[in-house]
């Protein structure tokens, strides 16, 4: 098992790609006069490192990823990213939530809805 790390740049990266993320990629094949790529052959390169904003739109990221399982992606694959699931969670933990709202304003103001996920994690 060789552990490297890959160095890719982007122009205009998504706003949400953190450190910790897995990035995929999808091998792009010309078929027909159009490129297309299938999700079935869709790759998982490895976790973020690092990413640095280089100036104009372009950022650098760098990816830890295992040689031996997966190998580079080429020039015009599509790359993707995921969260980890295990870390970025929406929901609330704990035994219970205290919340205050506040109406600063001077006028009639109605509240239309307010809603919440509860789910029972232990008894």
């Amino acid at each position: 098992m060789a552990i490297l790390n890959a160095q890719l740049i982007f122009n205009n990266m998504n706003i949400s790609v953190q450190v910790g993320d897995i990035i995929y990629y999808t091998p792009i094949v010309p078929q027909g006069g159009f490129t297309q790529g299938a999700l079935v052959n869709t790759l998982m390169l490895g976790s973020i490192l690092s990413i640095t904003p280089l100036g104009n739109g372009t950022t650098r990221i760098i990816v830890e990823y295992d040689n031996t399982i997966s190998s580079l992606p080429g020039k015009n694959d599509f790359i993707s990213f995921a969260k980890d699931k295990r870390v970025n969670t929406s929901s609330i933990l704990g035994y219970y939530a205290d919340v205050k709202f506040v109406n600063d304003s001077t006028g009639k103001v109605e509240l239309f809805a307010i809603g919440s996920e509860v789910s029972e994690s232990s008894k």
